[in-house]
């Protein structure tokens, strides 16, 4: 009996992400477009046909068309069941790390506008300020709100956000400094400016201990990922690369393993007394950040 339960409840969160998946696939394209998000309803983009209610539902309405809109035979990229997919997913990942708890609906929310603004930053190379502003208005929300309860006490509220706070501030400091030292360095704007406000956000959510982890593993990410690019031919000199979507993964590892991460680095410095080699490591993928920037030099929104 125990097992059915737990099979269904895993089927609903997965079914769960999915829908969230599926609205910010409608996030993803109408936002930059400046489209409503509530109206026309869901349609063909080619056509402008309606979808009925089979063919809205997420991954199972793509399959059932065999990836072609019904009316008018235009195919219908695979992108969409695929984030679908890939939020349910993260969704019960999540789950299975909290459980039942206000940690698993906050993140939820947090890795919806992670995944909304990865998205977007990588078709238009911007990461529009709705977003970034509502998503760090939510995360300090959520912080107080992690302070209230269970019991309700004002002074961990205070304490919980002025964390968020003070993340948030960390973190459009951080990259922004990153971004002002590499355009100075370079001639030219290395960043635009939506990146240090993703950063503020991830700040506002994750609270000033853990941003620079989440930062330090999206440089390394987009390191690694820059330098195969180049091995592989599949990047040029001096060719746009966007780095909201590693910023975007640098937050999702931290809220998945970030205490893991974080004792494992403690135990390394105490046993090792690594510091100095810890310091060298930090300036190293922070230089390399800047010289990414140079490669990238592109525009994001005001």
């Amino acid at each position: 009996m125990d097992t059915i339960f737990t099979a269904i409840t895993y089927l609903t969160v997965l079914a769960l992400g999915a829908c969230i998946g599926s609205f910010l696939n409608v996030v993803v394209y109408r936002i930059p477009a400046g489209i409503s998000l509530i109206w026309p309803p869901s349609r063909c983009p080619h056509c402008l046909h309606k979808l009925g209610k089979t063919e809205n539902v997420p991954v199972l309405g793509w399959l059932w068309l065999k990836g072609r809109c019904r009316h008018c035979r235009s195919s219908i990229s695979m992108r969409y069941p695929l984030v679908e997919a890939a939020t349910g997913l993260v969704f019960l990942l999540i789950f299975l790390l909290y459980d039942i708890s206000l940690q698993t609906l906050g993140y939820w929310a947090f890795l919806s506008w992670l995944i909304a603004l990865a998205l977007i930053d990588f078709d238009t190379m911007t990461l529009p300020n709705p977003l970034t502003k509502s998503g760090l208005v939510a995360g300090l929300a959520f912080q107080v709100t992690t302070g209230l309860l269970p019991i309700f006490q004002s002074g961990e509220a205070i304490n919980h956000l002025f964390n968020g706070i003070a993340g948030a501030v960390l973190g459009i400091w951080l990259v922004d400094s990153i971004r002002v030292v590499g355009s100075i360095v370079f001639g030219q704007e290395a960043m635009g400016g939506g990146d240090p406000k993703l950063a503020a956000m991830m700040g506002a959510w994750l609270g000033w201990q853990s941003l620079p982890m989440a930062i330090i593993l999206a440089c390394a990410a987009g390191v690694l990922i820059g330098l195969a690019g180049r091995l592989v031919g599949r990047l040029q000199p001096l060719q746009k690369i966007v780095f909201g979507p590693f910023l975007a993964l640098g937050a999702a590892l931290t809220v998945f393993w970030g205490e893991a991460i974080l004792s494992a680095y403690r135990e390394f410095l105490i046993s090792s007394n690594n510091t100095v080699l810890l310091s060298l490591l930090l300036a190293v993928l922070l230089l390399m950040l800047i010289v990414m920037r140079y490669l990238k030099s592109r525009n994001s929104l005001s």
